[in-house]
Order: C-alpha cells, then sequence, then structure tokens
C-alpha cells in the first residue's frame, strides 16, 4: 500500500481554496489571465451557487458599473446593486445554479459562457437559460460587467 504522506487530501485542498477566496486583495494588485479565472470562477461559486450575497462586498469595487441588459434600470452602483439584483433572483428561483461552460481570459477581461438554471417558485416549472458574460478585473475586484442573457425557458 502506498504512503498517505504524500497525498494532498480533499480537505487540504477545500481549506485552501476557502483561504484564497477570504483572503483580501491587496488595491494594487494586478492579477494574471489565469488569477481573473480563477476570480470569477470562485465569484460564481460563492456569490451565487453558495448564494452568500456578502461576497459582493469582497468582490466588487466600490465604483462597479453594469452593462448587462438583465441588470434592472437604475442600478444602485457598487457592491450593493448586484446584491440587491441576485437577493430578488433567488426569492423567485431559490435553487438557483449557474455552471461555467467556457471561460477565457485575456489581461484584465474574463469572458465567461454560462449555463443557468433553477425553479420558478411562483409556478413549479423547472427553467434555464445560457449567456455570456464579460467581466472587468481591477485592483482584485469586478469593476465592470457586460451580460447578454436568454430569456429563462422550461426545461424539456
Amino acid at each position: 500500500m502506498p504512503s498517505q504522506a504524500g497525498l494532498i487530501t480533499s480537505e487540504a485542498v477545500n481549506e485552501r481554496q476557502r483561504r484564497e477566496c477570504s483572503a483580501p486583495v491587496p488595491a494594487s494588485t494586478v492579477m494574471s489571465s489565469e488569477e481573473n479565472k480563477a476570480f470569477v470562477r470562485r465569484h460564481f461559486e460563492e456569490f451565487v451557487n453558495q448564494k452568500n450575497l456578502d461576497v459582493a462586498d469582497r468582490n466588487f469595487a466600490a465604483d462597479y458599473r453594469e452593462h448587462g441588459s438583465d441588470a434592472p434600470p437604475n442600478s444602485d452602483p457598487g457592491p450593493l446593486g448586484p446584491k440587491t439584483y441576485l437577493a430578488a433572483a433567488f426569492k423567485r428561483y431559490p435553487d438557483l445554479r449557474v455552471v461555467i461552460e467556457d471561460i477565457i481570459a485575456e489581461g484584465d477581461k474574463v469572458a465567461v459562457r454560462n449555463r443557468w438554471q433553477a425553479t420558478d417558485a411562483q409556478t413549479g416549472i423547472a427553467m434555464e437559460f445560457s449567456g455570456i458574460v464579460i467581466w472587468r478585473v481591477s485592483a482584485g475586484k469586478l469593476a465592470e460587467r457586460w451580460a447578454y442573457l436568454q430569456t429563462p425557458h422550461p426545461i424539456h
């Protein structure tokens, strides 16, 4: 039987990821494309899939700007806008989940092709939609977002 000494347990990996997710990013930090992709992946996982709205305060820049076609007009600037918007989405779709299908990064931009699934709490109908989101990351924060999402439709 091989020695267990050199193995990395899933608990150790999860603990490392937890520390990385909660560690503040210095404002002067310029992240690589790979770091930006990892940051956006963690953001989707924590903010959407784990439904942790407090992540917005850490991940969104104070002057965050929303350009997405899905965002309500006159959204609050900074983290409050996305928090408010997603809180409303969680009420309508309490089991909302997102899966990243593709993620590409260059410089300070991260493009994500994703698929969303949820059950509409008002109708009980399972819904899904897909979309493309482009994020601009600045100083370790989400600074801008452009999103183009399908209208939710029933899963067949």
